[in-house]
């Protein structure tokens, strides 16, 4: 196996994708979810403006139409049915500059959601949505909200009653009471509930003789400041094209064109439509990207590790958060004014100081406030969140394996550090952090991520990435793997059972192998070699590389597949995920074959 050689091409490869100023930006992939939604947004708010924009994101959602008639949210994913809904209802209303090549791809997207659902019927489409998401509503109501602007619900009203009501009211309780209260909608939706929840109103008047009415009015005047309040000076909340445009799309159909945040939010749109017509799901996932890199052991000259290093501490968040009130000490996932730090990114940054071994007087101080800050994050039930404390009822808000284990690691790696006062704080939340590990465990060993999926799996989730991910973890640090010694020798018997016969893994046994979902199993399963900890004999190792060099052509080459979630089951793939992964997991392999 030429390894050295394709290491080498891995590391030219990924310090090539570094932007100017020396992190990694990376590339989310193009979206038909988010190019439709952006479409509905612009054509509400000002559509003579707009024009030329809308057209053309018409144009790509046409020419990316699957040949099935329906449309994924990646370019290379299967259809589902909340992106065809969107799409369809996207080209019915703002696909007048192409009226007949509209009509064509209007009339086969009829053709897959029929088969999807049986019926075209608003009634039919309306319990086809709710019953995908069930319980929570962030998705499924601005799905319908999109459909009874485009006119694909019914006639006017009655297309708007058929849109689930939103509590837009509660917004106007206590901040610190919103994990109590029950919410249909996740933590980070909380301007989509606040704007839909309006338009609902708007659109479907209670009588003129019901008080709650009178009252649901009058709240209104004083939530209304809260949209301008949460967004962010970028104008896309989150950064996110969804979430910013069914914000806008719901204002402008709520007549409320004028709200203060409109040109921010069409400023934001605007600016992140790409030159062919498209947008990503995402500006960027900056952050976390730069610290994968770094994790999975890109060659930084010392210089360039000080910069990675300078850029990361600007990243942490120094005051109290205006969107989820979250502490100061945590990181986002993005260098841009949209984020929200979040239990994933704020360990990654941990760790990737720990690998950048700078010595930098500020350091220490910046690492307590980010172990004080996962600390205060972690639920009850001993897992990590990743966003908010508490917020538990919804699939999006619940406590995560793979974020656990996550914060386990860099709780112990800077165990050091921490204060005589908080050493017992630090204890018990490693304890916890185990014992939730232990009861998520599937009786066959595997974890499942919250944050990342398969659509070719059973439920469409991963069960591969979450166990390699959980066992990387875990094994990042002597005393943890000793702790949890029990739930890595299931765990690595899970991932041996799910290899393929050519080698490579998928999200779960049987499933199509993706350069992602290999790479990190392999490292996973290195790294209990490494321990003595797990049941892969040298041929299950060597299978997956040789797999995995053959699927990059030798570390040149980095097909992307779509296994991240974001924002209750929207696919996306990052161009960053196969690279830093196939570099961790080769070099993963030079050291174990150096060391035997």
């Amino acid at each position: 196996m030429k390894l050295e050689q394709a290491i080498d091409g891995v590391q030219r490869h990924l310090r090539g994708l570094r932007n100017s100023e020396g992190y990694w930006e990376g590339r989310l992939a193009s979206s038909a979810l988010s190019t439709a939604t952006a479409v509905v947004a612009l054509q509400g708010v000002d559509s003579a403006t707009h024009g030329a924009r809308i057209a053309t994101g018409v144009r790509w959602l046409m020419r990316h139409q699957n040949a099935d008639g329906g449309w994924g949210d990646t370019t290379v994913s299967g259809s589902n049915l909340s992106t065809t809904l969107l799409c369809w209802s996207a080209v019915k209303a703002c696909g007048g500059d192409e009226e007949v090549e509209a009509s064509t791809c209007v009339t086969r997207a009829d053709g897959w959601i029929r088969n999807k659902i049986g019926s075209l019927e608003p009634n039919v489409i309306q319990s086809a949505v709710v019953a995908r998401y069930g319980k929570d509503k962030t998705f499924s109501v601005p799905i319908l909200m999109l459909c009874a602007i485009c006119g694909t619900l019914g006639e006017r009203t009655n297309a708007w009653r058929r849109v689930l009501p939103l509590p837009f009211e509660l917004a106007a309780l206590p901040r610190a009471w919103f994990g109590a209260i029950g919410l249909p909608v996740v933590s980070y939706a909380l301007p989509a509930l606040i704007a839909i929840g309006y338009a609902r109103f708007f659109n479907v008047p209670m009588q003129w003789w019901n008080p709650w009415g009178w009252l649901r009015a009058a709240l209104w005047e004083l939530i209304s400041p809260e949209l301008k309040h949460l967004q962010p000076t970028s104008g896309g909340y989150l950064e996110a094209t969804p979430l910013t445009s069914f914000v806008t799309m719901a204002l402008a159909a709520a007549g409320e064109k004028e709200h203060p945040c409109v040109p921010a939010a069409v400023g934001f749109l605007v600016d992140s439509m790409r030159e062919d017509g498209s947008w990503p799901i995402d500006s960027n996932l900056a952050t976390w990207g730069t610290t994968l890199a770094v994790k999975n052991g890109v060659r930084l000259e010392p210089q360039e590790k000080a910069e990675v290093v300078e850029w990361l501490l600007d990243q942490q968040y120094r005051e109290l958060h205006p969107f989820t009130h979250a502490a100061p000490g945590g990181w986002a996932w993005t260098d841009l004014p949209g984020g929200v730090p979040d239990a994933d990114d704020t360990p990654g940054a941990l760790l990737a100081l720990v690998k950048l071994e700078v010595e930098d007087g500020r350091l220490l101080p910046v690492v307590k406030a980010g172990l004080r800050w996962l600390w205060g994050l972690q639920n009850r039930d001993g897992g990590m969140p990743t966003f908010c404390r508490g917020w538990g009822t919804l699939p999006f808000d619940r406590s995560s394996p793979e974020l656990t284990a996550h914060a386990l690691a860099a709780w112990v790696a800077w165990q050091g550090v921490v204060e005589e006062g908080e050493s017992q704080v630090a204890q018990r939340a490693v304890e916890q952090a185990l014992i939730y590990l232990e009861r998520t465990q599937r009786e066959g060993g595997a974890w499942v991520p919250l944050w990342f999926g398969n659509e070719h799996a059973p439920n469409e989730e991963n069960p591969v990435y979450g166990t390699a991910q959980v066992v990387g973890y875990l094994c990042g640090g002597g005393e943890l793997a000793k702790l949890s010694e029990g739930l890595l020798k299931r765990a690595g018997a899970y991932l041996v059972r799910a290899q393929r016969t050519d080698g490579g893994w998928g999200g779960d046994v049987g499933c199509p192998a993706s350069i992602e979902e290999t790479a990190v199993a392999l490292q996973a399963l290195i790294a209990l070699a490494e321990r003595g900890l797990g049941s892969a004999g040298e041929e299950v190792l060597e299978r997956g590389v040789r797999w995995l060099l053959k699927a990059t052509e030798e570390g040149s080459a980095f097909p992307a597949a779509p296994i991240g979630l974001y924002f209750a089951r929207l696919w996306y793939y990052e161009q960053l995920y196969p690279v830093v992964w196939t570099l961790g997991a080769l070099k993963a392999y030079q050291k174990w074959r150096q060391g035997r």
